[in-house]
């Protein structure tokens, strides 16, 4: 979601904009080292916390809510004593979850790190995003700011940035550590095609900067021609996350490819598109694709595939850290919806793609792009060896990134791209099962209170000796849309799968 200025309001905008970005080169000496595993910050360092998700889907507000918790991970930095946190949400979060997660911090008492976090909400139920809330209420804005002791030593932290985040950095004063919405157009279905082809990173056959019908015809047309043997490609809005704006659509069976009548089949087919979104239907994708714009690509299919993920961080001096690999689990009619993911990717595949990701994160480093972001890809076994193609940048925090420093925040360990291994501080490694979609109507059951028993009581609580066990996140929809989302860790894959299902069985039989 974007809004629209007049040139001379982008310009004065973006003017104190970058004026506040440059006070990150001398933040990031505490901004580095408020991961675990760094030396303690000594300084007072304010984290203002806007988990908004300021994207084009609806959602109720028991979701929204939900997604919005889904980063208090970020709690796990009070562990820091000079740490100081402003967790932003649309409504008041239940004083049970936050205990919850204050008691898992190693090495700090739950009343000191309450009194360095500081909850502020609008009290909207609406399923507008957060960041609109904030921006259209001046006095709880003056709130805000008025809790950064230090305007000097603070910096934003967005779910995602969009100009609406920009705004809500520049009203409080402080910098947004993440990328410039500037760069939104790197994040889009089109542009990261461009970029792929730029930087020589292999991805699908396809086409960007659809606007159209007409568009998507022609280049379904061009695509036969180069590809004759293209069976299944697969539409994406520009836009679209976690699957939603896919659609695929089947090539079997038309005109050869440049006959007469090959544009009137291929018009006609259009109307066969199969939607990963349930309630879509063929008018609004088409009127979305028409004002967003949109790709067509190939849908890369093999009897052994695939669907890995690289995150990397950009800092604010320009250098590119290669974070994680993934392989994403995923759902939906043709498996293109995140469900959640195992860490760290296989190791026969993840330096590959992670060699990819590099060029593409050294990319950005030169566009100067900063903050943590994510590239999908698709891996699928071809004779004797693993093919990889890259498939989209999420140019924001995303699925993984929440797993992921669960564990880094626990554990103040490090990820080797070279080996595709996670080590803690004490050299053990460390692996993961996570997911956001665990769900069913019985779950309703169960009230945030009595998951945290069922974790307890079962020994399934996060282990700081053994650095193993469950931490569960968008703890709040349980009663309402029986969902929750959990990080299983473990000694490896195997028992990392042991836990994550132990405590599935532990769920289902307390409401059967």
């Amino acid at each position: 979601m974007q809004i629209e200025y007049d040139k001379k309001e982008q310009v004065a905008l973006y003017e104190k904009f970058d004026a506040l970005q440059k006070k990150l080169v001398p933040l990031w000496e505490q901004i580095g080292r408020s991961d675990p595993g760094g030396s303690f910050i000594e300084d007072e360092n304010t984290m203002v916390v806007l988990p908004s998700l300021t994207v084009d889907l609806e959602f109720d507000f028991a979701a929204q809510q939900a997604y919005e918790e889904r980063m208090l991970f970020m709690l796990f930095l009070l562990r820091q004593p000079h740490v100081r946190i402003i967790y932003l949400t649309s409504a008041p979060i239940q004083q049970e979850i936050i205990d919850y997660y204050l008691d898992i911090l190693p090495s700090v008492t739950i009343t000191n790190a309450r009194k360095r976090l500081i909850q502020i909400s609008p009290h909207d139920l609406s399923n507008r995003p957060l960041v609109t809330k904030l921006l259209e209420r001046p006095k709880l804005m003056e709130e805000i700011r008025n809790a950064i002791p230090n305007l000097e030593m603070a910096h934003l932290v967005p779910f995602l940035t969009t100009d609406l985040e920009r705004d809500f950095a520049v009203q409080l004063g402080i910098p947004m550590y993440a990328a410039n919405p500037r760069f939104f157009a790197f994040g889009t279905k089109s542009g990261c095609r461009q970029i792929f082809a730029e930087e020589g990173v292999q991805h699908p056959q396809g086409a960007e900067n659809i606007f159209s019908k007409d568009d998507l015809v022609q280049a379904l047309s061009e695509m036969r021609a180069q590809k004759p043997e293209v069976e299944k490609v697969i539409v994406k809005h520009n836009d679209g996350v976690s699957g939603y704006g896919n659609a695929t659509l089947d090539l079997a069976d038309l005109p050869a490819p440049k006959s007469a009548d090959e544009k009137t089949a291929l018009a006609e087919r259009l109307k066969e598109l199969q939607f990963e979104l349930a309630d879509v239907n063929y008018d609004w994708y088409i009127e979305e694709l028409e004002s967003k714009g949109g790709i067509v690509e190939e849908l890369i299919d093999g009897d052994i595939i695939f669907s890995p993920s690289v995150q990397l961080r950009i800092s604010p001096l320009g250098d590119v850290e290669l974070l994680s690999t993934h392989d994403q689990i995923l759902g939906g009619p043709s498996g293109q919806v995140y469900m959640g993911a195992r860490f760290p990717a296989n190791p026969e595949y993840g330096p590959m793609i992670t060699r990819e990701a590099e060029k593409v994160g050294k990319r950005f480093a030169k566009e100067g792009v900063v903050g943590r972001f994510a590239l999908d890809f698709i891996v699928l076994r071809s004779r004797w060896r693993w093919e990889q193609y890259a498939i989209e940048v999420n140019l924001r925090k995303g699925g993984t990134t929440h797993p992921y420093l669960v564990l880094h925040f626990l554990t103040g360990g490090k990820f080797d791209a070279d080996l595709g291994v996670y080590k803690t501080l004490q050299g053990h490694p460390k692996y993961y099962v996570a997911t956001d979609a665990l769900k069913s109507e019985a779950f309703k059951k169960l009230t945030p209170k009595q998951l945290f028993d069922l974790v307890s009581a079962h020994r399934l609580h996060f282990d700081h000796t053994r650095h193993t066990g469950i931490v569960l996140h968008m703890i709040s929809s349980v009663s309402t849309l029986g969902k929750l989302g959990l990080t299983a860790i473990g000694d490896s894959p195997e028992h990392a799968q042991d836990i994550y299902q132990k405590f599935v069985d532990v769920l289902e039989k307390a409401v059967s």
